[in-house]
């Protein structure tokens, strides 16, 4: 009986182990996951403000300025954005 108990108790410390090492691989699986989706919004973020540095010729303006410059311009845009490129 001794021995029995014994080895439902090994059995337990092995199920525990194993549990342990598959949450970790959840947690670095999920790790993964949501460090390429910041590297891909990062990069697009990036490629959006140079084309907007290149067309708006941003590029000596601060933060600031540029949110300013945007603001003008973004009723008039989203009014006459072709349907192509709405979101909606």
């Amino acid at each position: 009986m001794a021995n029995q108990y014994e080895k439902l108790v090994a059995q337990k410390a092995h199920l525990k182990k194993k549990m342990e090492r598959e949450n970790f691989k959840l947690r670095q699986s999920k790790y993964y996951e949501n460090r390429q989706a910041r590297k891909v919004r990062s990069r697009r973020l990036i490629q959006k403000g140079a084309l907007l540095e290149k067309y708006f010729q941003a590029d000596n303006l601060s933060v600031e300025q540029t949110e300013e410059l945007l603001k003008i311009f973004a009723d008039y845009v989203n009014a006459h954005k072709p349907n192509k490129l709405k979101h909606d």
